[in-house]
C-alpha cells in the first residue's frame, strides 16, 4: 500500500525557512504519470495547494506562494521536500503531502510559526 509520511519540522520562527520532507513507500516518485503535491490547511481556512513535483522532476507552484516555495526530490530515498522561505505566523497550518491522481495523503504535520 502506498503510504506518505511528513516530517516534523518542530517550531519554526518568523523569517526562517520551513523545510518538510515527505517519505513515500509503496510507490516510486519517478513513476510515470504521478504528481507529488504539498498542501496546507490553515486554521479557520480552506485547503490550499502549494505546489507539486511530477515524476519527471518538473515543478509547479501556486502563484501566491511561488516566490517563496521550492519543491525538490531525492529519488534515491524516494522522498520529496518542501522549502518555504521567510515564514510568518500566517504560514501556520497543517501541512500535507499527497499523490495525484490517486488521492493518497499523508497524515499531516502541524507547523506553527511563532517566536
Amino acid at each position: 500500500q502506498v503510504q506518505l509520511q511528513e516530517s516534523d519540522p518542530g517550531l519554526v520562527k518568523p523569517s526562517q525557512t520551513l523545510s518538510l520532507t515527505c517519505t513515500v513507500s509503496g510507490a516510486s516518485i519517478t513513476a510515470s504519470g504521478d504528481y507529488w503535491s504539498w498542501l496546507r490547511l490553515p486554521p479557520g481556512k480552506g485547503l490550499e495547494w502549494i505546489g507539486n513535483i511530477a515524476s519527471t522532476g518538473s515543478t509547479y507552484y501556486s502563484p501566491s506562494l511561488v516566490s517563496r516555495t521550492s519543491i525538490s526530490r531525492d529519488t534515491s530515498k524516494n522522498q520529496f521536500t518542501l522549502q518555504l522561505t521567510s515564514v510568518t505566523p500566517e504560514d501556520t497550518a497543517v501541512y500535507y503531502c499527497s499523490r495525484d491522481p490517486f488521492s493518497s495523503w499523508g497524515q499531516g504535520t502541524q507547523v506553527t510559526v511563532s517566536s
